[in-house]
C-alpha cells in the first residue's frame, strides 16, 4: 500500500477535495446545472405513399443493423441507455468510460470532477467520475481491495470528523480488466450516507466512479445504486 499513501500525485489531485469525491458536496457548490441527455437517439422516416418499395425495405434494412450494432458494440451511444429500462447512459469516449444513471437525475458541474449526475431532491443521490494520471498498469498494484478501499475512505471520501465503516471490499474482472468494488457508509452529524464506489486503472489513469444515497433511503435505493456502480466501465482511448 505504500504505492497508494506516497503517491504524490495522489496527494496532490485525489486527496485535495476528501468529501467531494463521493458527492457530498453541499448545494452551494454547484456552478451550473442542465438536464441529463440520453444517448438513446431514436431515427423515423416519414414514408409517403409513392415511395417505392424497395426504398421502404433498404430503410428497414439499415434499421435492423444498426440496432444489432447497438447490442454488440458496447462503446456504442445507444447501448448504455438501452441496457437498462430506467436508466440513461453517459459516454465519454475522450475520456474512455460508460456508465448508467437512474432516469430524472441530472448533470450538474463541480469543480474537481469530471462529471456529475444527480437527484436534485434528493442531493445525496448522486454519481460522479474523477481521474487521475498514474504510472499504474494495474490497480491490483496499488494493494488489496481493502488495504485500498480504507486509504480512499479515510483519505479522500470522508472528512477528518465523520465517521466511516467499510461494509466490503471486492474485486472482479471485466474484459481482463480488473475493478475494486467498495461498499461504506459515512456519518456526519447532520447525515448518513451509504455509498457505493468502483475503482480501476487504464488509459493512463486511476478512475473513480462513486454513487449513494443518504441511508435512511439505502433500501429503497439500492438495488438502483448496485446497478450504477456496476455497470461504471472504462474501455481503451
Amino acid at each position: 500500500m505504500a504505492s497508494l499513501q506516497n503517491s504524490p500525485s495522489i496527494h496532490r489531485t485525489l486527496f485535495l477535495n476528501a468529501s467531494s469525491q463521493v458527492g457530498l458536496q453541499k448545494p452551494g457548490v454547484v456552478t451550473c446545472s442542465r438536464r441529463g441527455v440520453a444517448f438513446l437517439v431514436r431515427a423515423e422516416q416519414t414514408m409517403s405513399p409513392r415511395q417505392d418499395r424497395p426504398g421502404r425495405r433498404q430503410a428497414l434494412v439499415v434499421g435492423t443493423i444498426g440496432a444489432w450494432v447497438s447490442l454488440i458494440n458496447p462503446t456504442s451511444a445507444s447501448f448504455a441507455a438501452e441496457a437498462k429500462k430506467g436508466f440513461l447512459g453517459v459516454l465519454d469516449k475522450k475520456d474512455g468510460y460508460e456508465f448508467l444513471y437512474p432516469f430524472g437525475w441530472q448533470e450538474v458541474s463541480i469543480e474537481g470532477l469530471d462529471k456529475v449526475v444527480k437527484d436534485v431532491i434528493e442531493p445525496l443521490e448522486s454519481a460522479s467520475v474523477t481521474m487521475i494520471p498514474t504510472s499504474k498498469q494495474d490497480i491490483r498494484d496499488l494493494g488489496s481491495p481493502q488495504q485500498v478501499a480504507e486509504v480512499l475512505i479515510k483519505k479522500v471520501w470522508a472528512s477528518p470528523s465523520e465517521k466511516t465503516k467499510l461494509v466490503e471490499a471486492t474485486e472482479h474482472e471485466v474484459d481482463g480488466k480488473a475493478y475494486y468494488t467498495i461498499e461504506f457508509i459515512g456519518q456526519t452529524p447532520n447525515y448518513t450516507r451509504h455509498a457505493l464506489a468502483a475503482i480501476c486503472i487504464g488509459n493512463g489513469k486511476f478512475y473513480t466512479f462513486t454513487t449513494g444515497a443518504n441511508q435512511r433511503r439505502w433500501e429503497k435505493m439500492k438495488d438502483k445504486l448496485h446497478t450504477v456502480v456496476d455497470s461504471f466501465k472504462i474501455f481503451n482511448v
